[in-house]
């Protein structure tokens, strides 16, 4: 009988890939990611702080959203900040749920030269359910242990008639299985002729398809991914998240998953479809740095102008960017209706604005003018 899932093929696992089909998108990986790095040395250490919070705040919230469940963002933030050492200046309640998804981030990035083991995969996954008397109890998880004897299975559609996406291997035999999948992670470390990128591809993958656990298998393969990113680049600092990207592509997340473990050892599609992801949070990352630039660089020019806390406001929306940033431009209305000010303190506001060179005229004209930032130049 042919072998159905890649665990039971008789070389398991004895991964392989085309390095040749792989080479251009890696060296792109790398020529990206060697630019990223480039980027973040220039910046301060108060604005690094503050976009490694972001970066860590964004992989927590996406990695949970990928398993369906929308976290308290705000609660999440404060637990990173306070670690961080930054001021949040609010008093958001911290959760036990944001404590742990915290500790167990920061663990595996600030900590990515301590050896993995399986104790130390055990403690993540006590992180991660940390507040035994919520939700999880009733669906009866084993929490800091591995999983139980019963067959671990991804299915979907009906109760009667489940579609089977994945099964795991069986429960005899997953601590040595386990066992050799840590002293892998750890030996090709220090393997020359493995490229980092690659290596945490292979670690995604491998550990993803043992699904040790009861629950939290994907969330904590993400963990381990930032772990052997962090220790490809020698540097606890994180300025992307790869969450974000894997949460955009969650369809074909789960689609290059489930092809790739029910194919041979040769893992070269899931490997592109990795490399492709990691590309995208690379350049994200890039793009946000490059606004915190430019952010500042406009706050050094205009560091001598008299401007009013409702401008700031305003400004400091503007240069954010994003879905409330006014990206196409901001009218007297909006002005007012953010500011909170009458109509006629917002055209007064945006005179003043224009005259200090802090925004300028979007073409177009009349009730419908719009404004923009206007950029120091570089």
């Amino acid at each position: 009988m042919a072998p159905h899932w890649i665990w039971q093929q008789p070389d398991w696992p004895g991964f392989r890939w085309q390095a040749e089909a792989l080479a251009p998108l890696l060296r792109e990986c790398v020529q990206t990611q060697g630019q990223l790095l480039g980027m973040t040395g220039a910046v301060t250490a108060s604005l690094s702080a503050q976009s490694e919070l972001d970066a860590l705040l964004q992989n927590i919230v996406t990695s949970s959203a990928i398993e369906g469940e929308q976290l308290n963002v705000g609660s999440v933030r404060s637990s990173l900040a306070r670690r961080l050492g930054l001021e949040q200046g609010d008093d958001t309640p911290v959760s036990q749920r944001s404590e742990g998804l915290a500790n167990l981030l920061l663990d595996a990035t600030r900590h990515f030269n301590q050896p993995l083991t399986i104790e130390r995969l055990l403690e993540w996954h006590e992180w991660l359910f940390p507040d035994q008397t919520s939700d999880f109890a009733h669906r009866q998880i084993r929490i800091g242990t591995l999983r139980g004897d019963e067959p671990m299975q991804v299915v979907s559609g009906r109760l009667d008639r489940p579609t089977v996406h994945f099964e795991a291997p069986p429960r005899q035999g997953l601590e040595q299985q386990l066992q050799t999948f840590i002293d892998w992670f750890e030996t090709s470390r220090h393997q020359a002729d493995l490229d980092p990128l690659l290596r945490a591809g292979i670690a995604h993958f491998w550990l993803v398809t043992l699904h040790p656990f009861d629950d939290g298998n994907g969330r904590l393969t993400r963990t381990l991914t930032d772990l052997a990113l962090a220790q490809g680049e020698a540097q606890a600092i994180r300025f992307y998240a790869m969450s974000v990207s894997i949460l955009d592509d969650r369809a074909g997340y789960y689609r290059i998953l489930e092809n790739s473990q029910k194919a041979t050892l040769d893992i070269t599609a899931w490997l592109t479809w990795f490399l492709q992801t990691l590309l995208r949070s690379l350049q994200q990352a890039m793009k946000r740095i490059d606004s915190v630039f430019c952010k500042a660089r406009f706050w050094q020019a205009h560091r001598n102008s008299a401007l009013t806390p409702e401008q700031i406001k305003v400004l400091n929306r503007m240069l954010d960017g994003g879905e409330k940033g006014f990206e196409g431009g901001i009218s007297a209305a909006q002005y007012q209706a953010v500011a909170k000010v009458s109509k006629a303190t917002a055209t007064r506001h945006l005179a003043e604005l224009l005259e200090k060179g802090c925004l300028e005229r979007m073409p177009g004209g009349g009730r419908s003018t719009r404004y923009r930032v206007s950029y120091p130049a570089r």
